[in-house]
């Protein structure tokens, strides 16, 4: 056989081999591309009942076999959410993590800071037959009973906001509550309204000296009564007015005349002067005259 064949063949092998060893060690040592998964994760620490927005959040990619379950995959779905339970920086955001728009669970973010969440109990005579709903305003009528000289009706609050109606959060679940349920509507429930703390001392004293109702008001009315004086019995009762006394019949009053002036003194009487001569002295004196 020709020697350059043989060199040939012999390179050609050495060539299929090299070829050969690469293919295997690509196949048993190069890392393998795994599959990732984008999802929701905290941008910076955060402590519970930090309502969520833009900001707070960032998408990460894992491991499509380390994401973990119930995490949050669209934006969407975590926006505006109240977060039940801490987070750090970087951890993954999941549904337990943060809470609903409807659930009460989520109640505590919705307080602003400096007010409080305090309920009262409402039924369909008390709570406008059911038209109240969350983040409705209202003002808060309290009524003490007694006799007709005890009882009164005054208006504590004014223009307060409603958080809750039992435990919905939401107009749209009130309304698919009340839709779905077939009972009695007058059985009680209760509203749970936004105020300062002095107002909730108040509230919570009117709650144990008689009843509490709430008048539904336009939520762009912000105006205050401004007779914040309560309402006795005496204004169920109103006393009818005494009829106005008559006239007396006019009188036309004595003309007054004037009197005459009294005459004018008589004139004095005139005098009577006589020229007395003393040698070449000359001298004139007078003496009363008459008639």
């Amino acid at each position: 056989m020709d020697r350059r064949k043989i060199l040939m063949i012999f390179g050609g092998a050495w060539l299929a081999a090299l070829v050969l060893t690469w293919f295997l060690y690509s196949a048993t040592k190069a890392p393998k591309a795994e599959k990732t998964v984008a999802i929701q994760a905290a941008a910076h620490d955060m402590q519970s009942g930090t309502r969520l927005q833009k900001g707070d959040l960032k998408t990460i990619r894992v491991r499509e076999a380390d994401v973990p379950k119930s995490a949050i995959t669209d934006e969407k779905q975590a926006l505006d959410r109240p977060l039940l339970f801490p987070v750090g920086a970087n951890e993954a955001l999941t549904t337990y993590k943060i809470g609903g728009t409807a659930g009460v669970e989520g109640l505590p973010a919705s307080i602003d800071v400096g007010m409080r969440a305090i309920s009262v109990p409402i039924n369909d005579s008390s709570g406008v037959s059911g038209l109240i709903l969350p983040r409705a305003h209202v003002d808060v009528l309290f009524t003490r009973p007694g006799s007709a000289n005890e009882a009164i009706t005054a208006t504590i609050l004014e223009d307060v906001v409603v958080l809750a109606i039992g435990r919905n959060t939401e107009a749209a679940s009130v309304n698919a509550t009340n839709n779905s349920q077939n009972t009695n509507r007058t059985q009680a429930q209760s509203a749970t309204l936004l105020v300062t703390p002095e107002q909730a001392q108040k509230v919570e004293l009117a709650k144990n000296q008689g009843k509490i109702s709430l008048a539904l008001r336009n939520p762009l009315d912000r105006t205050v009564a401004a007779d914040a004086r309560p309402t006795t019995s005496q204004a169920l009762y109103p006393v009818p007015k005494p009829p106005a006394p008559k006239a007396a019949p006019k009188v036309d009053s004595p003309k007054l005349v004037a009197p005459d002036p009294p005459p004018p003194p008589p004139p004095p009487p005139p005098k009577k002067i006589v020229d007395v001569f003393r040698g070449d002295k000359h001298s004139q004196e007078s003496f009363p005259g008459g008639p």
